[in-house]
């Protein structure tokens, strides 16, 4: 989602910097409450207290509802990182090319990664990395808050059930939107479960642990674990950029070359074979989200991802 300049870029409006929109962030959290190990729990429940009901579910939209506060200007090139590739001819994320200012959500999740276990910092500013870090790892699993193209697709109209929107805001919500009354009565913490259930038991089963692999895409016979990452991260005067992020944005990146991109102009895409197309894809990679953020938070407060 390039912008071109600063000025543009504190005066944005809100879909074109907007993720999965509320219901989506809302399950990705919901999600992670399923997997979160003791110590985790423990902490984010302290954190968030009653005004987030104690969940990950309710916090996760903290991020995008700041957005209207003057005072938070500068975390709007948080959410995204704009890779300057051409899909769906080819697709790509390389942090040196598209992160080259150090502001964007690669470089977002590491600073909050070492905010929220930093104890010389407030309560308040620890529950804020919290806040940040369950908002942007559900952004990172949005297939345009990892691309440049037509920023990030707000400027491309689409049709979805006779109503014109943008390709951004269809995969953000106009999908979802569709989606949850369907087939979930309606209930994010209905679809939130749903998830969760395919993870522990479903068709995600067998999955799941490839979900929290950080392996490099671009060198296979490197294994890097979310453990070495945080590891590698909290050392003093560690400078060496977080490997798991940067796979985990690849890998949504290469859905806008594979579905995304792929559709036939004029045609309503919530009522055509690009809904039956995308709806497994955000669902997978809603439920992806949820659990490597749980395994994240395992990771910082009980010491290993304690995930299958």
């Amino acid at each position: 989602m390039k912008v071109a300049s600063i000025a543009g870029l504190l005066t944005l409006s809100a879909p074109a910097v907007y993720g999965w929109g509320a219901s989506g962030h809302q399950a990705v959290g919901y999600v992670a409450m399923q997997f979160l190990a003791p110590q985790a729990l423990s902490f984010v429940q302290s954190s968030l207290g009653s005004t987030y009901s104690q969940s990950l579910g309710p916090a996760a939209t903290w991020a995008d509802e700041i957005k209207s506060n003057s005072a938070y200007a500068w975390a709007s090139a948080l959410h995204y990182v704009d890779a300057e590739d051409n899909p769906p001819t080819s697709c790509s994320v390389s942090q040196s090319r598209d992160c080259a200012n150090g502001r964007c959500i690669l470089t977002a999740i590491s600073n909050y990664t070492s905010r929220v276990v930093d104890t010389s910092l407030s309560t308040t500013q620890r529950q804020e990395a919290l806040k940040f870090l369950d908002h942007f790892l559900g952004d990172i699993g949005q297939p345009l808050h990892v691309e440049a193209l037509a920023v990030g697709g707000n400027d491309i109209s689409v049709k979805c059930s006779g109503s014109t929107t943008n390709l951004h805001a269809l995969w953000d919500s106009g999908m979802i939107n569709k989606l949850l009354p369907a087939n979930y009565g309606g209930s994010v913490t209905t679809w939130a479960d749903t998830l969760a259930t395919r993870i522990k038991t479903g068709s995600y089963a067998p999955l799941a642990s490839s979900w929290i692999s950080c392996s490099s895409t671009t060198a296979p016979a490197t294994k890097r674990s979310i453990e070495d990452d945080i590891t590698g991260l909290l050392r003093p005067r560690a400078i060496t950029p977080l490997e798991c992020p940067l796979v985990w944005a690849q890998d949504t990146n290469s859905y806008d070359c594979t579905v995304v991109f792929n559709y036939t102009t004029g045609t309503d895409l919530c009522t055509s074979s690009y809904y039956t197309n995308a709806v497994p894809v955000i669902e997978q990679q809603l439920a992806k989200q949820g659990y490597r953020l749980a395994a994240w938070l395992n990771v910082l407060f009980d010491g290993s991802t304690n995930l299958p």
